[in-house]
């Protein structure tokens, strides 16, 4: 058992939430605010950058970063300070509190710790840049840079193991993320998917004639296969919402019948998810969060079969599955659902994805928290 303290916190200990870096709103960070909702407790991260966080959640937490935040333009170039990660990391000093929570996709569950200290880490990957991308980290690379890059990530899978000691117990975002714990780290871990504002979606009225997809412009995404997908299919209509450092190379292949929004508000997102014929989503993702809410507004999802998305859309009830990441698969993919559109039942969709919401979420992680401490 931890020692009780004299904290307000829900749990009646003292807590810190350990995350890798605030730069930006994505799934991990709604998953941060829900995890901060339902432990309050400071936040430890790498890098905040501020102002793109001025009206967000977090603009009024109270957040501590590492010496990596004064790096000059660290907060906008701060994945080439990756080899500096592991040493940031460890130089936060949380002795004071009883559990630490990390919510980690690279280096936050490589937290130090004390002996009497618990450590729960919520696993959303094991870290990507040392496991699963390495090759297409290296790719583009040439010369000194790529045998220095090489090097470097020979080192984070070093440390990334050296340091899986530092966490008791490993929370999973899905049961595809399971099975990679278990796969990388050879641990066990206890599945809890995450946290979505399924209440905050609902189908609009009526249905436009056009495609969606939402999503950071980064690679692995696969923003890019879906932009090419509608230059060849220039009877659809497609819009993207979403920015990044793809953005260039997506506005090159976009043809007049795709419109890229940008960066847009939650609301005007809610309402493109409403209105959309289908929603499009060809990453391998860990948990998928964007195809949920668009199901939770009643939207069929059409997805690249791999990863935690088999979990959250059924094929054939909730939307259809493409089975490899290619042009040709895709597109026929979107044929098929142009043929079988009118059998997607919008709240059928919206039932479905109803049970990854928020209150789910914060009952069995409190369960958790019980339980473990």
């Amino acid at each position: 058992m931890l020692p009780k303290t004299d904290s307000s916190d829900y749990f009646g200990i003292k807590t810190a939430l350990v995350h890798d870096w605030l730069t930006t709103i994505g799934g991990a960070e709604k998953t941060l605010e829900e995890l901060w909702n339902c432990i309050p407790s400071p936040i430890y991260t790498l890098i905040c950058d501020k102002t793109n966080l001025r009206d967000s959640f977090f603009a009024d937490k109270k957040i501590n970063s590492s010496f990596l935040q004064h790096f000059p333009f660290g907060t906008r170039y701060y994945r080439n300070l990756l080899p500096l990660f592991p040493l940031a990391i460890e130089q936060f000093n949380l002795a004071e509190y009883d559990l630490i929570f990390s919510n980690s996709h690279a280096v936050a569950k490589g937290v130090m710790r004390l002996p009497h200290q618990r450590h729960i880490c919520y696993c959303h990957t094991p870290m990507r840049y040392a496991w699963d991308m390495y090759d297409a980290y290296l790719a583009p690379l040439k010369g000194l840079k790529k045998a220095a890059a090489r090097a470097s990530l020979y080192y984070m899978r070093k440390w990334d193991i050296a340091s899986l000691n530092r966490v008791d117990t490993f929370l999973a975002n899905s049961c595809y993320i399971q099975k990679r714990i278990k796969k990388v780290y050879g641990k066990d871990s206890i599945v809890l998917y995450p946290p979505v504002a399924t209440e905050l979606f609902s189908p609009q009225a009526r249905r436009e004639e056009f495609y969606l997809t939402v999503s950071r412009l980064v690679p692995y995404k696969r923003v890019d296969l879906i932009v090419e997908a509608f230059s060849h299919l220039k009877q659809e209509r497609l819009i993207v919402i979403g920015d990044g450092p793809e953005m260039k190379k997506i506005r090159e292949k976009a043809g007049t019948n795709v419109e890229l929004l940008g960066q847009q508000s939650d609301a005007v997102i809610q309402q493109y998810m409403g209105q959309a014929k289908a929603f499009i989503f060809a990453a391998e993702e860990d948990f998928g969060i964007s195809p949920v809410e668009a199901q939770s507004a009643g939207t069929p999802v059409i997805a690249f079969g791999k990863g935690g998305v088999c979990e959250t859309v059924v094929d054939q009830k909730t939307g259809l599955f493409f089975h490899e990441q290619t042009l040709s698969s895709l597109i026929d993919a979107i044929c098929r659902f142009e043929k079988c559109a009118d059998r997607f039942d919008p709240h059928v969709i919206q039932t479905h994805a109803a049970q990854f919401g928020k209150e789910r979420f914060h009952k069995e992680l409190k369960q958790i928290i019980r339980h473990l401490t």
